[in-house]
């Protein structure tokens, strides 16, 4: 049984698991995101529990999946303020889930803004980068921002964002990346197989530069 690692050290526990939040907003992809990280954990030989909830993703409201991977897990939920691995798409919506955010734990954040209705309209005003990397340091240090758009966006479709931030999360796990790419192309139809493939690729180098300080 492989181990995850965590700020450059086994974590130590009698059942190692690592708990995963992404969130994000209706049509930027977080199901799809979740299903690919359940489901590579799964052939890597980890036990996955999974749980979403998307009430009004139609309309562009929160989506919010919770994905807990380790030698045996029994809960679909974690507890608010231990999950180690935040994950947003958008940045409001990953400043509203920070509380969940274990200390110490990593947050990656899509530097990408959709503006509430109550924004548009004037009533409210959005965060600004600063209001919202603030936030998540009031429980870690290990806070990564990733221009997912726009990687996408050169790559050909962005759309693709979700798979970029997925591919940078890789970057982070002990999990083979031919269980990436495996699970990648079962999952995701052949027209678009080769743009997310080349996403999720990107989206690892670019973790990997920075973590070795490139």
């Amino acid at each position: 049984m492989p181990q995850f690692v965590l700020g450059g050290k086994i974590r130590a526990r009698v059942m190692n698991k690592i708990d995963f939040v992404l969130a994000g907003v209706g049509g930027q992809g977080i199901i799809l995101m979740s299903d690919l990280l359940a489901e590579t954990a799964l052939s890597a030989g980890f036990d996955v529990k999974k749980s979403d909830v998307h009430g009004m993703a139609q309309r562009g409201g929160s989506v919010v999946s919770y994905v807990r991977v380790g030698e045996r897990v029994l809960s679909p939920l974690p507890r608010a303020g231990e999950v180690d691995y935040l994950v947003g798409l958008e940045k409001l919506e990953v400043a509203r889930w920070s509380a969940v955010l274990g200390r110490g734990g990593v947050a990656v954040v899509n530097d990408h803004a959709i503006l509430p209705l109550s924004v548009s309209a004037g009533a409210e005003r959005y965060p600004t980068d600063a209001e919202v990397d603030g936030r998540l340091r009031e429980r870690t240090d290990r806070v990564y921002w990733v221009d997912g758009a726009g990687i996408a966006t050169r790559l050909g479709n962005p759309k693709a964002m979700n798979v970029v931030v997925l591919g940078f999360l890789a970057g982070m796990l002990p999990i083979p990346w031919q269980c990436w790419v495996d699970t990648l192309t079962r999952k995701v139809p052949s027209r678009y197989r080769e743009l997310n493939l080349k996403a999720l690729e990107t989206g690892r180098r670019a973790s990997e530069a920075l973590a070795s300080g490139r």
